[in-house]
């Protein structure tokens, strides 16, 4: 079911709409400008569990980085490219994104992990928003990449492109698990979390 869109000079006269999208920009930016010391704490830890994964030890661990950012980025242009039109769209997502980093900045807080032992360091050029030019490899519970790629495809409204980016999704794990930059468990529990998240944005985007 299509949502009601609003131009955005329209949304912009309503006050409710203002509050949510200037609060949830602050807020995404205060997230990232605390993210590197976060991430910096984390992979200071020496209290991390080496978890026993049989489908990593299955696959031998290769650099894919390549194929991992051809995935990520053309979706994350079409979701851009849908907000730019949707209003509502937008605040779902954003807040989406907002529940998304601040749970996982806690599932990665009560679940220390250390990084499965054959992992391949996975080149982003983007990363150093998050990372800065830290190395990071204990960021494990949940996949990042795997539940922002989930909620895009939650958040858009047409069936066609959501197949895709779900499918996506699926490949994007895949792909993950071969660099060994996450266990299986993160990978898999990324989507649960993806609906909450996307469920807790739309409820935001409604009032």
């Amino acid at each position: 079911m299509h949502t009601k869109q609003l131009t955005w000079r329209f949304a912009w006269d309503y006050p409710a709409f203002r509050v949510k999208l200037i609060s949830g920009i602050l807020l995404m930016g205060l997230i990232v400008y605390y993210l590197q010391d976060f991430f910096v704490f984390v992979q200071s830890r020496t209290n991390g569990i080496l978890v026993h994964d049989r489908v990593l030890e299955i696959l031998p661990a290769h650099d894919v980085s390549v194929y991992i950012f051809l995935v990520l980025y053309p979706a994350s242009g079409l979701f851009f490219l849908r907000v730019r039109k949707n209003t509502t769209l937008c605040i779902t997502a954003l807040w989406g994104y907002i529940f998304l980093c601040l749970i996982r900045m806690l599932t990665i807080s009560l679940i220390p992990l250390e990084a499965p032992k054959q992992l391949v360091h996975m080149t982003d050029p983007f990363s150093v928003i998050f990372y800065g030019s830290n190395m990071i490899t204990k960021d494990l519970f949940f996949s990042g990449h795997t539940a922002t790629l989930f909620l895009v495809g939650l958040c858009l409204e047409n069936k066609r492109e959501k197949i895709i980016i779900f499918c996506a999704t699926a490949v994007l794990g895949i792909l993950l698990l071969i660099q060994h930059v996450h266990y299986t468990a993160d990978v898999l529990a990324a989507p649960v979390f993806s609906y909450f998240f996307w469920y807790m944005g739309k409820t935001i985007a409604r009032i």
